[in-house]
C-alpha cells in the first residue's frame, strides 16, 4: 500500500480526532459525560451501518469466525467504548492540556502490549527514538508542567490514563485476532457494542436525558463528535491500523494535540505560545525519524525486487 495513502489516512484521523477535544470541551457543558459519549456512538453507528449496508454485499457483512468476533469486541469494547468513556469522564476534572498529554501516551503503551501479544510487531531502536522525540514535542505543545501533571486530583488523571491503556490494548488485540473482516464492516459492528456499553454505564451512573441542554451549540458539538470524529474518523483510523499495524497507526495520537491546540486557538481564542511552536517542530522531527525508517524499508524492498528481476532475466 502506498505511503501517500497512509499519510492521507493519518492526516484525516489526526484532524478529526483532534477536533474531538474542542467539541468535547464545548459539549460537556450541555451533556452528562457518559450520555454524551453514548449519543455520539448512536449517531456514528447509524451513519456507518447505513453506509455498509448500502455499499457492501450481504455476504461481506456477516462475522464468520471467532477471530471476527474477537476483533469486533476488541474494537467496540476497548478501542472505542471504554477508551472514550474514560476520556470524557476524566476530562470534566482535568484540563485539556493535561488530558491531551496523558492520552498521548497511547503510542508508548502500544509497543508494550505488542511485545506480549504480537510476534511480528516490534519497535526498532530508531522507532523508539522517534517515539520519544514525539512525546517531548507533545509535552511542549500542551505546555505540561510536571508539578501540575502530578499534583491535584490524581484520580481523574488516572481515569484518562485508563482510556489510553484500553485504547492501546484494543488496537493490539485487533491485530492479534487477524480477522479477515474489513475494517469498515468491523467498525460498523463495533459501534453498536460501544453504544450499548456506554448507555449502560450512563444508566448505572444515574445520568438522564433531563440533564441535557438541547442548545444549538450542543447539537453542533454532538453532530461533530458523532459524524466526523465518529463514523468518518473511525473509518480512516481503523483502515490505517489494518495497513500499518498498531505501533505506527497509533502515532495519530501524537498529532492530535497539534490539531486540538490549533482548533482551540481558532475557535476558542486560545493563544499559541513559543513553546507550542517549538513543540510542533520537535514532533515533526520525531515523525521524520519514523518516516525515514519506513522509507529505508521501502527502498530495501524495491532493491530486493529489482535484484530478483535482474537475476531472473539473467537466468532466462
Amino acid at each position: 500500500m502506498s505511503t501517500r495513502r497512509h499519510l492521507t489516512l493519518f492526516a484525516l484521523a489526526s484532524v478529526f480526532f483532534g477536533g474531538t477535544f474542542v467539541a468535547a470541551k464545548a459539549g460537556l457543558e450541555y451533556f452528562p459525560p457518559l450520555l454524551f459519549v453514548a449519543l455520539r456512538f448512536d449517531i456514528a453507528a447509524a451513519v456507518l451501518v447505513g453506509y455498509v449496508v448500502a455499499t457492501r454485499a450481504r455476504d461481506d457483512l456477516l462475522p464468520r469466525s471467532l477471530d471476527d468476533v474477537v476483533a469486533i469486541l476488541a474494537t467496540g469494547v476497548f478501542v472505542i467504548g471504554l477508551s472514550n468513556a474514560f476520556l470524557f469522564v476524566g476530562q470534566q476534572y482535568v484540563s485539556s492540556a493535561v488530558g491531551s498529554i496523558i492520552f498521548s501516551l497511547n503510542p508508548i503503551l502500544t509497543p508494550v502490549f505488542a511485545m506480549v501479544l504480537l510476534a511480528d510487531e516490534r519497535l526498532s531502536p530508531r522507532g523508539a527514538f522517534g517515539l520519544l522525540i514525539g512525546l517531548v514535542g507533545v509535552g511542549l505543545v500542551v505546555g505540561v508542567d510536571p508539578s501540575n501533571l502530578l499534583g491535584g486530583d490524581a484520580r481523574w488523571k488516572g481515569v484518562i490514563f485508563a482510556g489510553a491503556v484500553t485504547g492501546a490494548l484494543g488496537t493490539v488485540l485487533i491485530r492479534w485476532a487477524d480477522s479477515p473482516l474489513s475494517s469498515t464492516v468491523r467498525t460498523a459492528w463495533a459501534l453498536p457494542v460501544s453504544a450499548l456499553l456506554t448507555h449502560g454505564g450512563s444508566l448505572a451512573a444515574g445520568e438522564s436525558f433531563a440533564a441535557v441542554a438541547w442548545t444549538p451549540e450542543a447539537l453542533v458539538a454532538l453532530g461533530y463528535v458523532g459524524v466526523f470524529a465518529g463514523a468518518v474518523a473511525y473509518l480512516t483510523y481503523f483502515g490505517l491500523l489494518d495497513e500499518v499495524g498498531p505501533i505506527h497507526g497509533n502515532l495519530v495520537f501524537y498529532a492530535v494535540p497539534i490539531v486540538a491546540t490549533l482548533g482551540g486557538s481558532v475557535l476558542l481564542g486560545e493563544s499559541i505560545s513559543t513553546s507550542t511552536v517549538v513543540g510542533f517542530a520537535i514532533i515533526f522531527a520525531g515523525f521524520a525519524v519514523l518516516a525515514s525508517e519506513s522509507l529505508v524499508d521501502e527502498v530495501e524492498a524495491w532493491y530486493t525486487t529489482v535484484r530478483v528481476e535482474v537475476v531472473a532475466e539473467d537466468i532466462g
